[in-house]
């Protein structure tokens, strides 16, 4: 089987970095694995296996014809047998198939905001599924969603996974006092709701003045960025709130904190919350989006009510005056990581779906 993921950039996000983990997760499990970044690249494009096949389109404009028959040299140079199509890059993906009909498109959906999918524009995926083979949904929301409101009958869950960490050269060091770190990995948009950490960030300046907050993910210094900004200076907190952008190596960052936080209005289903159990930390979380599936009890880590301050500034006190609780969530939470949102076992699964609807060979 020959498979190209498609996503519009390669900036640090969560279906940027789905894109990258399929890609090169089967790089090591079919004869052909590729990657194509429509718009823009990104921090994203160094994580890419030197084994997967990259081409950057370029595209220009919503409707681009030169990038569209690029594709289709492309796909047909490389005979590729399907194009998975993550987020908006469908879009590509149909036009592509307007002029190489042989092509199969499966559409991956990462839609964040599966909290209120009432008012989820839909007109062009109502047009675009009628080209799909299938769709993958990254959560149950989303798949009840794609079955009752596009044109494609084989809709499938599969939950995000985790590829090995990926590891570069750069060795973060991170600010604030060792073994007393807070981390947050988030792009600062405003679902994230980091108002809600830096709240909590000001209650506990003076309860827990040696603890800190460290914040990763991209800056888009709009209106948002400005005001927590803002608001950490009003505050008083920037030796308690630190953040950091955009990094290639996270891994090393979460080597230095002891609990992972997510303060989310809205989640399909995060990446952080499986990587800080990769990294055996305790988790504090809002009930949204699949969180409760992968934290279902306390042994595994706290979720609260979005954005419920004191709950979730209680979740985290209870993990700072608690080491040994902490030691113990961590552990519990990675193993459960390990046991259903590990590469292997989302692609095994994924690999035999797929196989079920193309009859090609693996």
């Amino acid at each position: 089987m020959r498979i190209v993921q498609i996503i519009d950039s390669l900036e640090a996000g969560g279906a940027e970095r789905m894109a990258v983990n399929y890609a090169n997760a089967l790089a090591k499990k079919i004869s052909f694995s590729g990657l194509i970044a429509t718009r823009k690249e990104g921090t994203l494009r160094s994580q890419i296996d030197s084994k997967v096949s990259y081409l950057f389109l370029e595209k220009k404009k919503a409707i681009d014809f030169q990038s569209v028959f690029r594709l289709r040299s492309y796909i047909k140079k490389n005979k590729i047998d399907v194009i998975q199509a993550h987020s908006s890059s469908f879009f590509t993906a149909v036009l592509v198939k307007l002029t190489y009909p042989k092509i199969k498109i499966i559409w991956h959906d990462h839609y964040g905001i599966s909290q209120d999918l009432s008012s989820r524009k839909k007109t062009g995926l109502k047009l675009g599924s009628f080209f799909f083979l299938g769709i993958i949904s990254v959560n149950s929301a989303l798949k009840e969603w794609a079955i009752n409101s596009l044109s494609c009958s084989n809709v499938i869950y599969f939950p995000n996974f985790i590829e090995d960490s990926f590891n570069s050269n750069e060795e973060l060091v991170l600010k604030g006092v060792e073994g007393k770190r807070i981390i947050c990995v988030a792009n600062l948009r405003p679902q994230k709701n980091h108002n809600l950490i830096v709240d909590t960030a000001n209650l506990f300046k003076d309860k827990f003045p040696d603890w800190s907050f460290h914040l990763f993910g991209k800056d888009f210094k709009d209106a948002y960025s400005e005001d927590l900004n803002k608001k950490i200076i009003d505050l008083k907190l920037e030796n308690t709130i630190y953040f950091y952008g955009t990094t290639n190596n996270v891994s090393s960052a979460l080597k230095q904190c002891q609990i992972g936080v997510l303060a989310s209005l809205s989640e399909g289903l995060p990446l952080a919350v499986l990587e800080y159990g990769l990294h055996k930390l305790p988790v504090v979380a809002t009930n949204v989006g699949e969180i409760s599936k992968v934290i279902s009890n306390e042994k595994e880590g706290l979720v609260v009510e979005s954005n419920d301050l004191n709950q979730f500034a209680d979740c985290i006190q209870k993990l700072i005056n608690n080491e040994t609780y902490r030691i113990d969530m961590g552990m519990n939470l990675n193993r459960k990581i390990l046991l259903n949102y590990s590469q292997e076992v989302i692609l095994k699964d994924y690999v035999l779906w797929l196989h079920s609807l193309t009859n090609f060979g693996i």
